[in-house]
């Protein structure tokens, strides 16, 4: 194959139509430098001297397998950077410095470091006081957690913040200290972060900032002292709600926990083992704990309804899981419209012990920003995850479709449950996988025989595009070839993942993982494919790829 021919496959079979002479060259010129490197015998030199100028059938059907030439996804930031940050979805996690379950695990900032690797942009630390009451401890509060420093979290943050995004990273607190350290708080925040420190240019902002003014910045996030302290005379402040919710529960009491889940939801227990009253005689003394916040936590007295019709600054609005999904029932319109200009943060529902997850889409189909997850769990919510924020160069910033931040003609907005036409279908043809040979051992899947593959592949996203499909099994071959072809027709395809599962078929016992991905529709490139697959916890296996083709129509 000549670099014309090359070129002519990029543009027709790859939708390349941007690529030019000079990239089907630089392609061929690299596959023939790595085929001399690799040739050493005799017959090799022999065989490179009559291809020197193309690529033979072997040397194609390898350069499909290439991720670097083939990738499923473009790498680099493609998203308009310069709107609001109410206009994106922000890669957020939820008890940031928790190392396992909700109640008994470590506290550390290793869980954060990892977070920040991967991309993760908003971090949540819970603050209280230290035993001797005169420093600041990450905990989550009335359980068994051991406590890491918050001088510790700061440091990691610093360190850790920029090295897979230069986008704006925010921190979340979940404040339940007296004014004296909160001041402490503020004195920490601004010696460790200096420069990098964000500081609002108004008390109450009326538009966020966008990312791209943001790049390489820190911002606080949480609810400013005096609302904060007025929240306490009524029952749904925020934070002790959410307290309550997650932490606040004897260990003994986990096996019932999904049982009286719905009573601790409308519970009050208060968590905050602090005096109110002792607080509010001196509910201002920390200005500058005040002037450090960007993103306002918080939410006025009354129904749900009555805190989505928000006048006046932006704001942010933190609701459980089950909150949203019960205002979405009623209220769903007017959830998608505080979105347009304010932040709404989801979060786990506190029977989530085990540190697992909820779907992703109960948020990002109301146009949510913050989808908080816990990121040490695994399971398919977090894929799912892990899955939409490898869209934009996994930046940890999407930008939302523009029917989530623009109203109608007539005031409208988009309501996920509305019936809509297919807006576009999807072609996935699955051809085959190799790789496992090198990242398993011979008797991982099967002690006798080689593996039985297939494939799952299953579309995730508003309700009406809920898609399962399956390959045949492939019995006893480390390189299963399915050819198999599925058709997936999609009514909102910018918020719908394609999620791939090889499994390992096995007649007596539950079949054997075998590798995943979920990948964001909206950013699929056409054409053949080299699809990486990744570990039950997100991490990229080191060989294991899928050759799959995906066509629009």
């Amino acid at each position: 194959m000549s670099a014309d021919q090359l070129l002519r496959f990029l543009h027709d079979h790859q939708r390349e139509t941007d690529c030019s002479a000079e990239d089907s060259n630089r392609i061929l010129d690299s596959i023939i430098q790595s085929r001399k490197q690799n040739d050493t015998n005799a017959e090799c030199d022999h065989h490179t001297d009559n291809n020197n100028n193309g690529l033979s059938l072997d040397e194609f059907f390898r350069f499909l397998f290439l991720v670097d030439f083939n990738d499923p996804l473009k790498s680099q930031v493609h998203h308009d950077m310069n709107a609001p940050l109410s206009h994106y979805f922000i890669y957020t996690g939820h008890n940031s410095y928790l190392t396992g379950n909700q109640l008994s695990s470590d506290c550390s900032d290793v869980p954060i470091i990892k977070a920040l690797q991967r991309g993760v942009r908003v971090i949540e630390l819970d603050l209280w006081p230290n035993s001797t009451k005169d420093d600041i401890d990450v905990v989550h509060g009335r359980t068994l957690t051991a406590p890491v420093s918050l001088i510790q979290c700061l440091k990691s943050i610093k360190e850790y913040a920029f090295v897979k995004s230069d986008y704006p990273v925010i921190i979340t607190l979940e404040d339940h200290l007296t004014p004296f350290l909160q001041a402490k708080v503020a004195e920490m925040i601004a010696q460790v972060f200096g420069d990098m420190l964000y500081f609002p240019q108004a008390d109450s902002l009326t538009e966020f900032p966008t990312p791209e003014s943001l790049k390489g910045r820190i911002l606080i996030s949480t609810k400013p002292p005096k609302e904060y302290l007025e929240s306490k005379q009524f029952k749904d402040s925020d934070s002790e709600r959410e307290s309550t919710e997650e932490g606040s529960l004897s260990p003994c009491v986990i096996p019932e926990l999904e049982a009286v889940d719905e009573k601790l939801n409308g519970s009050d227990l208060d968590e905050e083992g602090l005096n109110a009253r002792d607080k509010k005689s001196d509910q201002q003394s920390a200005p500058e704990y005040k002037r450090l916040i960007t993103i306002h936590a918080g939410k006025p007295k009354g129904h749900v309804k009555h805190h989505l019709n928000n006048v006046g600054g932006v704001k942010r609005l933190s609701l459980s899981e089950q909150e949203l999904e019960k205002a979405s029932a009623t209220y769903g319109s007017d959830i998608v419209r505080f979105t347009q200009k304010n932040i709404i943060r989801v979060y786990p529902k506190g029977t989530r012990v085990t540190s697992s997850n909820y779907r992703p889409h109960i948020g990002w189909m109301y146009g949510a920003q913050m989808v908080a997850f816990n990121m040490q769990g695994h399971g398919k919510s977090l894929w799912y995850m892990q899955g939409m924020f490898r869209a934009n160069g996994g930046c940890g910033y999407v930008k939302k479709p523009a029917f989530l931040i623009e109203k109608g003609p007539h005031n409208e907005v988009f309501d996920p449950k509305r019936a809509l036409p297919v807006k576009k279908t999807l072609k996935v043809k699955v051809y085959m996988g190799n790789g496992w040979s090198s990242d398993f051992s011979k008797t991982h899947f099967d002690s006798f025989s080689p593996p039985d593959f297939y494939t799952k592949v299953c579309i995730v996203g508003v309700p009406a595009d809920k898609a399962n499909k399956k390959t045949k099994v492939i019995q006893d071959n480390w390189f299963p070839v399915w050819d198999e072809e599925f058709e997936f027709p999609l009514t909102v395809p910018e918020l719908a993942l394609l999620r791939i599962e090889v499994r390992e078929y096995d007649k007596h016992e539950k079949d054997d993982f075998g590798g995943q991905t979920c990948l964001p529709i909206s950013e699929l490139r056409s054409g053949f494919r080299a699809v990486p697959l990744f570990d039950q916890k997100g991490e990229q296996l080191k060989s294991v790829k899928l050759l799959m083709r995906f066509q629009f129509k």
